[in-house]
């Protein structure tokens, strides 16, 4: 068996001191520091130039210098990514390449000789098939993709398999869902149910990835990273770096990853709404945004490089395709008018400010710039976010208790009960509050997702055969509507 974890480090380059020392003391320290105490562990990671930029920034260069010392001593590979966060599947050619670019040399000149990437990690795992070349061309040796990628299917892979682009010599190393999902929601604690929860998966002549932000230890779980050292030193999981897979698994199938990230399920992608939260076709923000956006990068490409301007528009340019503007305007259930603001704003100053824009270019952006803060408001004041909401959870509510006889729903709310209590007894007050948050989604019929991770809570914590079959009336459901990130980022 190997396992290869992966940490995506990120904040935004306009994220707030206050925050960014509030994640640092949660999160940032305590797992480069435990890491750094724990030479012999091994680890894939992707902290992305921006952050690298504002550990400087705001003091935090200690954590830079035990980064680049772990990676010199081989303990973690580093991964490449684009700078600003940026969804790569909507650029053209030439600022896909500048954003690996830049995120390259700022890493390089933090990180050293520590940062020689083989992998990349495409923000949100964003990818389309037109990516997969321009990797090659920058160099590199493979892709992380979610598992949803294969086929738009989850649950499709051969884990005793690696999987090359068709037609390239990119590798793809695909992330697992169910298992990254129970150690992104806290529906494991420790090494040990980790394994139980893994159960087949963790067979002798397999390997898995599993992926996620690193925030998911410490910030939104606290003392969530003490799970993470527990995996990345217990000896059965058999840790490894991705980029060391090739290693041990030797057969390799062609495939043709489809166009999707890891925040996509099987029904955005069969109902042609990949990319959904950044790209909902019935988001009139968003269409507003992209709009702008393809106005900037027009309007940009008639300036030259030797134009007096270029230098100071190209700095604002860099940033303003950030994949965040997109992100708060999706309602779903992220929302920021704030943000949403200073995304539009920074591409519509980049055609305001050229001198090769032509006056109705400037106008036309000015205009897009007002429409969408218009539509913001507009949403906030009728209580359009709130309907969005609503109907997102109506969606994806499956009531547990509706599709269960009243005698086995009564046994699970009571053996949650009892694994409450146990947890409140070993004094783990983290893994309390999750099982009567578990109690109360359940008795409020909430969506699947709640009652997925619950029986799987417990699928972990107490085997049985009752709860095997439960668990099996949700899974394919679960799989089908539910995307591969949690509801909450660490921006």
């Amino acid at each position: 068996m190997h396992w290869a974890q992966f940490l995506h480090l990120y904040q935004p380059y306009y994220q707030q001191p206050d925050v960014l020392e509030r994640i640092v003391g949660r999160s940032y320290r305590p797992i480069v520091e435990g890491l750094f105490e724990r030479p012999e562990t091994r680890l894939t990671l992707n902290v992305n130039a921006v952050l690298l930029e504002l550990f400087e920034k705001y003091g935090y260069g200690d954590l830079t210098e035990k980064l680049a010392e772990m990676g010199r001593r081989g303990q973690i590979e580093f991964v490449g990514s684009a700078k600003y966060h940026t969804l790569l599947p909507f650029l053209p050619k030439q600022e896909v390449m500048r954003q690996i670019e830049i995120n390259a040399d700022v890493c390089r000149r933090f990180l050293g000789d520590a940062f020689k990437p083989k992998g990349i990690f495409l923000p949100e795992m964003a990818y389309a098939p037109a990516l997969a070349p321009m990797m090659v061309e920058a160099g590199f040796e493979y892709v992380l993709l979610d598992e949803l990628a294969l086929n738009g299917k989850p649950g499709q892979m051969d884990w005793t398999k690696l999987y090359q682009v068709k037609d390239t010599s990119l590798q793809v190393f695909f992330r697992q869902r169910r298992l990254s999902n129970a150690i992104m929601h806290g529906a494991v604690r420790n090494a040990e149910e980790l394994k139980k929860a893994a159960g087949d998966d963790v067979a002798d002549g397999k390997y898995l990835v599993t992926g996620m932000d690193g925030e998911v230890f410490g910030w939104h779980h606290p003392g969530h990273e003490k799970l993470l050292f527990e995996m990345l030193e217990d000896p059965a999981l058999g840790m490894v770096q991705i980029g060391n897979l090739p290693k041990y698994v030797h057969d390799t199938l062609e495939c043709e990853p489809v166009a999707c990230s890891w925040a996509d399920s099987e029904n955005d992608l069969a109902s042609g709404k990949a990319f959904y939260s950044w790209r909902d076709p019935e988001n009139p923000i968003q269409a507003l945004e992209w709009e702008l956006q393809a106005l900037t990068l027009k309007e940009f490409e008639k300036l030259t490089r030797s134009d007096p301007a270029y230098p100071a528009l190209r700095q604002k340019l860099d940033p303003a395709l950030a994949s965040d503007v997109f992100f708060w305007s999706s309602a779903r259930p992220w929302w920021s008018i704030e943000l949403i603001e200073e995304g539009a704003y920074g591409l519509m100053e980049v055609v305001t400010g050229s001198p090769a824009a032509t006056p109705a270019a400037k106008q036309h952006a000015l205009k897009l710039y007002r429409q969408i803060l218009d539509k913001a408001f507009e949403w906030r004041r009728s209580g359009k976010i709130a309907e969005i909401g609503r109907e997102r959870e109506d969606i994806l509510r499956i009531p547990f208790r509706e599709r269960t006889d009243e005698g086995v729903y009564q046994g699970f709310l009571k053996l949650m009960r009892d694994t409450e209590k146990a947890a409140i007894e070993r004094r783990d007050y983290e893994a309390a509050a999750l099982w009567r948050d578990a109690q109360n989604s359940l008795e409020q019929k909430n969506d699947v997702y709640d009652a997925y991770h619950v029986v799987d809570m417990l699928n972990a914590t107490i085997r049985s055969e009752q709860i095997e079959r439960v668990l099996a009336q949700y899974r394919a459901k679960y799989l089908e509507i539910r995307g591969g990130q949690p509801e909450q980022r660490s921006n």
